[in-house]
């Protein structure tokens, strides 16, 4: 395609997908929130801080000028972690070409508002960007889309022809894009699937088995479904890559962040001691938070996600979170689509 295209976040996800476009054959401006890491990047080749091992692609330039990075890019990729997309993409705004598409690839729902990541672009872009932002989500690990290992995601637009654009620009022999267009659902999949690691992670440290992660997998994909649909996503977008595929993913992945934070949760060890000791940010911890206010709020039954937050923000024991998850009443596996549960 040959266009120019800014990546916004040179965390281990931003930098494999500004390979995946420069290796598209576009040339790809990433925005580095610390300038040491862009300055690593351009020098050495490698962002050995979030993604060590993959020799950065020749057509990546990194940098910590925002307004350099954005000024001429036909593509905009917001790709912070998601709790600062707020902040960092106002700070991008003023420089955003007035044509540009805006993609988001952060996965997380916003604390303080509980708004997913497209409701949070669209209060800080102009109006006229709002028709022109997709969400691309799916199941992928930055380290094995950078090595160009076979992977499939989504991008949901509300206006097809963004999704088809985002889709153009993404697509190379090892990255495949679907265009959608359920814009809600994907983000709710790319959100609630951190959650579901957390839980499954917890499960794996304390040596649950085989059997109770298919149960956290399966009925986690029905909280997902339950708050997606009631934020008026569509059921059947769940059963796809930024659902069930992304959720199979990272509940299974020895590579998922959160999946590890679980582990050591379930092994015993304290949240905060956790965190200090890692570098890239675990999604889930804090998109916990948003999506427990949030099915509180809209009223929406999320048992396991409930269990996950007391065990991260009460310090409950695991092992009594999953007595309580079992010890539940006993209910009809599923409920009523169109009152926006499974």
């Amino acid at each position: 395609m040959g266009s120019h295209a800014a990546v916004i976040g040179a965390g281990a996800w931003g930098t494999a997908l500004a390979h995946v476009l420069a290796s598209a054959g576009n040339t790809v401006r990433l925005w580095s929130y610390e300038a040491e890491v862009a300055q690593m990047i351009n020098e050495q080749r490698e962002n050995t801080i979030y993604l060590p091992g993959y020799s950065v692609h020749p057509q990546i330039t990194a940098s910590n000028d925002m307004q350099w990075v954005v000024q001429r890019a036909e593509l905009v990729v917001s790709v912070s972690p998601s709790q600062v997309v707020r902040k960092i993409m106002a700070q991008a705004a003023p420089y955003i070409c007035p044509d540009a598409v805006i993609a988001s690839a952060s996965k997380g729902i916003e604390i303080d508002t509980q708004k997913l990541m497209h409701e949070v672009l669209r209060e800080v872009l102009p109006a006229s960007f709002h028709d022109r932002i997709a969400a691309l989500s799916g199941p992928s690990f930055a380290a094995e889309a950078a090595h160009e290992m076979p992977t499939a995601v989504s991008v949901a637009a509300f206006d097809t022809e963004v999704a088809t654009k985002v889709q153009n620009y993404f697509t190379t022999p090892f990255f495949r894009v679907y265009a959608q267009s359920d814009v809600i659902g994907v983000e709710v999949g790319g959100a609630i699937k951190n959650v579901m690691a957390l839980a499954a992670g917890i499960g794996d440290g304390m040596g649950l088995g085989h059997n109770s992660r298919a149960a956290i997998i399966t009925r986690g994909l029905a909280e997902m479904g339950r708050l997606g649909v009631k934020l008026g996503a569509k059921p059947i977008t769940f059963l796809g890559l930024s659902g069930l595929g992304d959720l199979t993913l990272t509940c299974t992945g020895d590579l998922s962040r959160n999946r590890t934070v679980g582990m050591r949760l379930g092994k015993g060890e304290k949240l905060q001691d956790i965190l200090d000791s890692m570098k890239a940010v675990a999604e889930g911890v804090r998109t916990c938070d948003a999506t427990v206010k949030l099915a509180r709020k809209l009223g929406v039954e999320m048992p396991i996600s409930e269990k996950v937050w007391e065990v991260l923000y009460e310090d409950k024991p695991a092992r009594q979170a999953v007595a309580e998850l079992m010890q539940r009443p006993t209910k009809h596996e599923f409920w009523d689509l169109e009152d926006g549960a499974l």
